[in-house]
């Protein structure tokens, strides 16, 4: 509120010449403290711009109120001015002060420490008295006793105020009660669907051994009020639309002071179904076809989210031919004579609609055309709401950006609209640098560079936008060294086909214990979707492998020096796997030949047949339990005058990725001096039941078994090695890490070395 003491501004104004403004002038600025002085006039002067001396601006004054304001520790201000004439006015700041909090205090809290309370508030001494804030604290520290099991807490507060000084102090008065953990939940009423399903509709869950770890077992209020909605709409999913659960008629008994035994009351009510069936308002389709489109039938259990799925489905029906404002109303009929509720979806049809034109907006640094590749409707197409949902879901697989919005626009062209899309860029490049440690490779130090959204020939975005793909890696370690450069073109001259290159260089001497092995070496490629959810990878690598520091054990199989290896490669992959990294259902099967020498050159001449699958069954939704299957077998021979198969392109068994019983390569035939001499086939099963324990934290139970043999195609089992066991996995920097412990079942002296644990990151397959 502003007031001005003698004339006015107005008034003096008028009295001026029509074309020379008055300058006023700031004389005096004052702070009148209205009740208790418990702020510094310091603090009020350090959040005001206006000046002595300086120009009177009612703009500035008004910013300087709301600053003030914005501090908290005001519960009013009014400023007055008092004329000096000549254009001069003093200014008085009347400031009402909140009260401040003296202290905070709590009484009751027995089993909890003072201390541990201050945590979850935000009321401090010497800050300003919120009462709003103090009410949001007493929450905070209810909610907090109810997850640690005090589901009978009760806090208040109370504020004594002190006017003389403008000081309160806050006291939070809470009544423990005991702490006690969920012993069983009941059901009554229940006539029609059995209590195991209603548990699992629910958070609120029995206390068992792990609840230490997820959280659960424990009451809480806002929690169980969210499991009731959930129990009435599971219900009314089912046909009983009058489902009465109702909260007097929960209870809450104790067996004793620990344990809570919750009992909840439902009455169901009848089931309805879905009775008649009639499409009415239909012109361009029948009435009859259009009810072929509809999945609910006649004597079908009455579910409003399936029949709300049927509505839409009608929609897209018109949507997919360009009539993109047809709307369905679906009309519900309770029928009295059959006790059924008869449905009519009723069809307001529009226009067709053909797409005009593309409009992009938000890509700030992602080319259209990017964009404008991934899209499968395009200007002069029907304009297909389907077609558009798929163009949708394509730009979010790129990963390209945070969020995408597709929508129809309209023109004032007759029968024509605009489809827009709305993109928010995403984060598409990482630097990272690291150290690790896995039970192969040892310690680690790792530098990253990478880049999903990369532009070759465009520096001024910083070489980003045109969707290609970049990654240069360097990594050292104690057993290993790696350098490595990937690029990747997935638009090859505007089409599907995706192109690239690897540039390598790797050291290790954890492949063998018998010798230190470097690759040198690169490879092209070409990938494309084959059909449906198949895609083919054609490529050619030349490497050459250096092989030093022979043991005398191996010199016989083994030999020092180079031999370069050209390549040809097939891949064919089909993956329909929800997820990538914790995959719970789907499957991931692939095809690879290899063929090396011959007419592609090189000093070896072998060709490699391999297959590997993977499937994934969900069981339980109860803490997301999957059950994995990974199969693989392989064979590997040379041909035409080449010697033997080189030793380490052999195959071996062992490892955190194949036999985790065993150690890294170590399963194999073997000569009698126990050295291991690889083979030219392989089979290998593994079987692994998972869960979840607390996000982000999985334990899996499982068993591997396989076999390799010396000769190509054979594939008996004779030679079985198997093992079992059980992990934990959690996630480190977005990348799985697991640990992996297992001990030897079937197996041969050489292999056993008892139970082994293996420390690893990314996934097996």
């Amino acid at each position: 509120m502003l007031t001005a003491g003698g004339l006015s501004l107005t008034a003096q104004a008028q009295s001026a010449a029509p074309d020379a403004r008055p300058e006023y002038r700031v004389g005096a600025i004052t702070i009148k403290f209205v009740g208790a002085a418990n702020v510094n006039e310091e603090v009020v002067r350090a959040n005001m711009q206006i000046r002595e001396g300086g120009t009177l601006d009612d703009a500035m004054i008004d910013r300087d109120i709301r600053a003030l304001y914005r501090t908290g520790l005001f519960e009013f201000i009014e400023v007055k001015r008092e004329s000096l004439g000549n254009g001069v006015f003093n200014l008085v700041f009347e400031v009402t002060p909140k009260f401040r909090v003296m202290a905070v205090r709590y009484q009751g809290n027995s089993n909890v420490k003072d201390r541990r309370l201050e945590k979850e508030i935000k009321s401090r001494p010497n800050g300003a008295l919120d009462e709003r804030q103090i009410k949001e604290d007493s929450e905070k520290i209810r909610e907090y006793y109810q997850k640690e099991g005090y589901n009978q807490v009760m806090v208040n507060y109370t504020i004594e105020r002190d006017r003389a000084t403008g000081f309160g102090t806050v006291t939070f008065n809470i009544r423990e009660g005991n702490r006690s953990r969920i012993d069983a939940i009941r059901f009554v009423g229940n006539d029609h669907v059995k209590a195991r399903k209603l548990r699992k509709e629910m958070e609120t869950r029995k206390w068992w051994f792990l609840s230490w770890l997820t959280g659960k077992g424990r009451f809480k209020d806002d929690v169980f009020e969210e499991d009731l909605d959930k129990l009435r709409d599971f219900y009314r999913e089912e046909g009983y639309l009058d489902v009465e659960i109702l909260p007097e008629n929960i209870s809450f008994t104790y067996p004793n002071p620990k344990d809570l035994v919750i009992t909840i009351k439902i009455n169901e009510g009848r089931q309805y179904r879905i009775g008649d069936v009639q499409v009415t308002g239909s012109k361009i389709y029948p009435g009859n076809l259009l009810k072929r489109v509809l999945r609910q039938r006649t004597g079908m259990v009455y579910s409003p989210e399936k029949l709300d799925k049927d509505v839409e489905r009608l929609e897209d029906f018109y949507g997919t031919s360009g009539y993109l404002d047809t709307r369905v109303r679906m009309l519900r009929k309770p029928n009295v004579n059959t006790g059924d509720i008869d449905l009519e979806y009723e069809v307001m049809e529009s226009e067709k609609f053909n797409v005009e034109s593309i409009v992009i907006e938000g890509n700030t640094k992602t080319k259209s055309i990017v964009i404008l590749r991934e899209l499968v409707l395009g200007p002069g197409d029907v304009y297909d709401t389907v077609r558009e949902k798929i163009s949708k879901l394509r730009l979010e697989n790129t990963r390209f950006f945070d969020d995408v919005q597709l929508s129809p626009q309209e023109t004032n062209i007759p029968g024509r609209r605009n489809m827009r899309i709305a993109v928010r860029e995403a984060r598409t490049g990482n630097l990272t640098f690291g150290a690790g440690f896995s039970s192969l490779e040892r310690a680690t130090v790792f530098a990253e560079l990478s880049q999903g959204n990369f532009d070759l020939f465009n520096r001024r975005s910083f070489f980003q936008g045109d969707g290609q793909k970049f990654r240069l890696r360097l990594q050292l370690g104690s057993l290993s060294s790696e350098a490595l450069l990937y690029f990747e073109e997935p638009w090859l001259f505007e089409r599907q086909l995706a192109a690239g290159f690897t540039v390598y260089r790797t050291s290790s001497e954890y492949n063998s214990s018998y010798y230190t092995q470097v690759s040198t070496g690169g490879e092209v490629f070409l990938r494309k979707r084959l059909f449906e959810l198949v895609d083919g990878r054609l490529s050619y690598t030349y490497e050459v492998v250096e092989i030093s520091d022979v043991t005398d054990l191996a010199s016989g199989l083994v030999t020092t020096g180079q031999q370069s290896i050209s390549r040809v490669g097939l891949q064919i992959l089909r993956d329909t796997r929800d997820k990538i990294i914790g995959t719970t259902t789907g499957n991931r099967v692939e095809f690879n030949i290899d063929v090396a020498g011959g007419a592609f050159g090189g000093d070896v001449n072998y060709y490699k047949l391999e297959f590997r699958g993977a499937q994934f069954y969900p069981v339980f939704e109860l803490q997301n339990q999957v059950v994995s299957v990974i199969a693989r077998a392989g064979v590997i021979d040379n041909f035409g005058d080449s010697a033997a198969v080189p030793y380490y392109y052999r195959y071996f068994l062992g490892g955190p990725y194949t036999l985790r019983g065993f150690e890294y390569n170590d399963v194999g035939p073997r000569d009698n001096l126990n050295f291991i001499l690889g083979g030219k086939s392989y089979g290998m099963l593994s079987l692994e039941y998972s869960m979840d324990v607390v996000d982000p934290i999985r334990v899996a139970a499982f068993y591997d078994a396989g076999f390799v043999n010396t000769d190509a195609y054979d594939f008996n089992p004779a030679d079985l090695h198997d093992n079992v066991g059980f992990g934990i996995q959690l996630f480190v920097a977005g990348a799985p890490l697991r640990l992996d412990y297992a001990i030897p079942l079937t197996t041969n002296p050489g292999a056993d070395k008892g139970g082994q644990f293996n420390f690893s990151f990314g996934t097996r397959f």
